[in-house]
């Protein structure tokens, strides 16, 4: 599911809201989990899971068509752990 399929998706639901208010939301909602991130806190959705993100130390690492080394800068990285519910839900028989 794409971004704007969720949109749809939830403006079916609520036929009250405007398509281009859901945008908004959604958007808002998007850039503050972004924001959070980028600050380097951890945003937790209860029941879904939780977004933080990871250092990556810098490496040395290998151009696999040519084969010579390149060094790999440090990094911070998004890293997502599911929920308890939402592995339940997934994982139900």
């Amino acid at each position: 599911m794409i971004k704007s399929e969720l949109v749809q998706k939830i403006a079916e639901q609520n036929p009250q809201l405007y398509q281009r208010d859901v945008e908004n939301i959604v958007n808002a909602i998007l850039d503050e989990i972004v924001s959070a991130l980028a600050r380097g806190d951890r945003v937790e959705l209860r029941g879904f899971g939780a977004f933080s993100v990871k250092a990556r130390g810098a490496r040395v690492g290998r151009n696999p068509r040519t084969g010579a080394h390149v060094a790999v800068e440090d990094k911070v990285v998004p890293f997502f752990k599911t929920g308890k519910e939402m592995r339940e839900r997934l994982n139900r028989v």
